[in-house]
C-alpha cells in the first residue's frame, strides 16, 4: 500500500469494516434480486447487470454476523451492493458509510491465519476503535467461488434460452 490509501467504510450488521477502494468497481443501491430456490446460505440472489446475471453474496451472513434471511423494509432502503473490480460478484452490505483516506501508519496488518481464508488483511486504528479491512479476493473460498460460478452459468443459460424465444 502507498503512504495513504482510500477505503470504503462499511456497516456490516453493526460491525465497522472497510474495503480498499481499488477492489470495488461500483456501489449500487439495493435493487430487486432474483433469488432462485437452489441458492441458500449467504447467497442473496442475482443482480441483472445489462442482461448478465451477477451473483450477490450477503456479507453479514457470509461472515456469520447475521443468520436471519428476513430484513425489515425500512432497513432495505439503506443497503448497498458493492461490485468487485472485475464486476463478477456483488457483495451486499447494510450501508456504505464513507470513503476515507488512511495514512499507512494507521494500518495494522493481520496475520492470514487469524481469519478464515485470510479475509481480514489489516485493521485501521481510529479514534472510535479498530476497523477490519477485508480482502475482497479472500472473502470467498475456492469452493464457494466454484458453486457461485455454477449457479451463475445456469442462470445465464436460462436467460439465453428466454431471449431465443
Amino acid at each position: 500500500m502507498s503512504e495513504t490509501s482510500a477505503f470504503l467504510l462499511l456497516d456490516v450488521a453493526g460491525v465497522a469494516c472497510a474495503l480498499a477502494r481499488t477492489s470495488v468497481s461500483e456501489v449500487l443501491p439495493l435493487p430487486d434480486l432474483h433469488a432462485p430456490p437452489a441458492g441458500g446460505g449467504p447467497f442473496a440472489g442475482f443482480l441483472n447487470l445489462g442482461g448478465r446475471p451477477v451473483p450477490v453474496v450477503d456479507l453479514a451472513r457470509l461472515l456469520g454476523l447475521r443468520t436471519d434471511a428476513a430484513r425489515r423494509g425500512a432497513e432495505e432502503a439503506y443497503r448497498h451492493i458493492l461490485l468487485d473490480a472485475p464486476r463478477g460478484t456483488g457483495f451486499l452490505v447494510d450501508r456504505v458509510e464513507d470513503l476515507i483516506t488512511v495514512e499507512a501508519a494507521a494500518l495494522r496488518p493481520v496475520a492470514a491465519e487469524r481469519t478464515l481464508n485470510g479475509c481480514v488483511v489489516a485493521e485501521i486504528a481510529r479514534d472510535d476503535g479498530l476497523v477490519h479491512v477485508l480482502g475482497l479476493a479472500r472473502l470467498l473460498t475456492a469452493e464457494e467461488r466454484a458453486r457461485l460460478s455454477a449457479l451463475t452459468d445456469a442462470a445465464a443459460e436460462r436467460l439465453a434460452a428466454l431471449s431465443a424465444v
